[in-house]
C-alpha cells in the first residue's frame, strides 16, 4: 500500500476557500485512503492508498472535493518515493548563501513542454534562481515571494501547467510525516 501525499492548491489562502482540515481528512477517508493525517491549514495531507494510478486518484480528490465543498481545487499527488527524490535532488541544499525559509517548491500537475523552461528564462529576468527537475520547480526568492513578479499565475502560463506552491521548511516536514507513517 504506497504512502502518498495530496497537496492542494488555493484552499485557506487569504482568507478565502476555506477548508476545515479535519473535513478534508474525513474527505480522504471516505474515498477508502487510510492512515490519513493533514499537516497545517494549507491544504497538505498524507494518507496510504491501494490505488496506484495517480491521476485517476487525483481525479477522484477533485471531483469529490468540489461535491463536498462545492468549489474546485486542484490537487497535486506525490508518493513517498518522489518526495524523497526530490528532497535529496534540491538544487539548493548545498549552497550555504540560500536560506531555507526563502526557498519554494513548485509542485507541478504535469511535466511542462520541453521548451518551457527556456520560455520562462527568456519573459521572466527577476532575482529569483529556478531549476527544473522532474515535476517539480525549484525557487530560491531571495527577497522573499510575497512581492515578487514571479507569480504561480505567470509560472502556470510559462509552463502550460498548474502547480501548488510549498516552502522548504513545509517540504521537510511533510517528508518527516511520510516517513513516520508505517
Amino acid at each position: 500500500m504506497p504512502k502518498c501525499i495530496s497537496l492542494f492548491r488555493g484552499i485557506n489562502v487569504g482568507g478565502h476557500h476555506m477548508v476545515r482540515m479535519q473535513d478534508l481528512k474525513g474527505l480522504h477517508e471516505t474515498l477508502g485512503l487510510t492512515e490519513v493525517v493533514t499537516y497545517i491549514q494549507s491544504g497538505n495531507v498524507v494518507f496510504h492508498s491501494d490505488d496506484t494510478d495517480m491521476a485517476q486518484l487525483a481525479r477522484r480528490l477533485e471531483e469529490s472535493f468540489a461535491q463536498k465543498f462545492g468549489f474546485q481545487a486542484n490537487v497535486v499527488l506525490r508518493t513517498a518515493i518522489d518526495f524523497e527524490l526530490l528532497v535529496a535532488q534540491n538544487p539548493f541544499q548545498h549552497d550555504q548563501e540560500k536560506e531555507s525559509k526563502w526557498i519554494i517548491v513548485l509542485f507541478l500537475a504535469t511535466h511542462p513542454d520541453p521548451g518551457a523552461l527556456d520560455y520562462l528564462k527568456q519573459i521572466y529576468s527577476g532575482p529569483e534562481t529556478f531549476h527544473l527537475i522532474g515535476q517539480e520547480l525549484f525557487i530560491y526568492y531571495p527577497n522573499g515571494s510575497g512581492r515578487s513578479k514571479l507569480t504561480n499565475a505567470l509560472l502556470d502560463r510559462a509552463l502550460k501547467t498548474s502547480g501548488t506552491a510549498r516552502n522548504w521548511n513545509t517540504v521537510l516536514q511533510l517528508q518527516k510525516l511520510l516517513q513516520n507513517r508505517s
